[in-house]
């Protein structure tokens, strides 16, 4: 059964972009190590910096999104952490609640492994009462593997302002997903959240 925002949730495309030849870290580590500013740019993904950390081989997961949160100013986090068994189907069936007016922005903290990890993106259609009312999308960037100095990434989205009003109150539906530049879908996830007069 396909999810709902099914077709909604399409990255966008750049014209003219095409996704470069697939390299391993070490095919990257090695290239044109004599070019001041290709060595600069690996330097800033940390390509060649650190030991790696030791993945299970027979895990093919190149991302493994590890928790999301919600941060509110002044208010503790809501966090899920996505390595409990069945917290992704609670996410769903169990609605958090926001705030009418409050600003509020996401937060993922994902693993990288294997190798480099090009274009990553967040994708996110809501829905209410079966009605497409937002569509995101949020570039998060290119990573290396994780190494043992830096064992995860975290990522901050842009600062988003929950509706206000009586009309806004209510259940809502969503569909999210993280992608990268060759359309692989690292993690699909339905989810809801209801708009309150206050906090619950």
């Amino acid at each position: 059964m396909a999810s709902q925002g099914e077709d909604d949730l399409v990255a966008s495309k750049t014209e003219g972009f095409k996704v470069g030849e697939k390299k391993t870290v070490e095919e990257y580590a090695q290239l044109d190590q004599n070019d001041e500013s290709l060595n600069r740019w690996k330097a800033s993904l940390g390509i060649a910096t650190g030991t790696p950390l030791a993945v299970d081989p027979s895990d093919k997961r190149r991302c493994i999104i590890e928790s999301l949160a919600l941060e509110v100013e002044g208010r503790s986090d809501i966090v899920i952490d996505l390595t409990t068994p069945g917290a992704l189907e609670s996410l769903k069936s169990k609605p958090f609640t926001i705030k009418e007016g409050a600003k509020f922005r996401m937060k993922a903290v994902f693993r990288v492994q294997h190798e480099v990890l090009s274009g990553l993106k967040y994708l996110q259609v809501v829905k209410r009462k079966g009605i497409r009312v937002g569509k995101d999308e949020e570039m998060i960037g290119s990573y290396p593997p994780n190494t043992e100095t830096k064992p995860s990434y975290e990522k901050k989205f842009a600062q988003d302002e929950a509706p206000t009003g009586m009309m806004a109150r209510g259940h809502y539906e969503a569909v999210s997903k993280f992608i990268d530049d060759d359309n692989h879908d690292h993690l699909k996830f339905d989810w809801s959240f209801d708009i309150a007069k206050d906090w619950k």
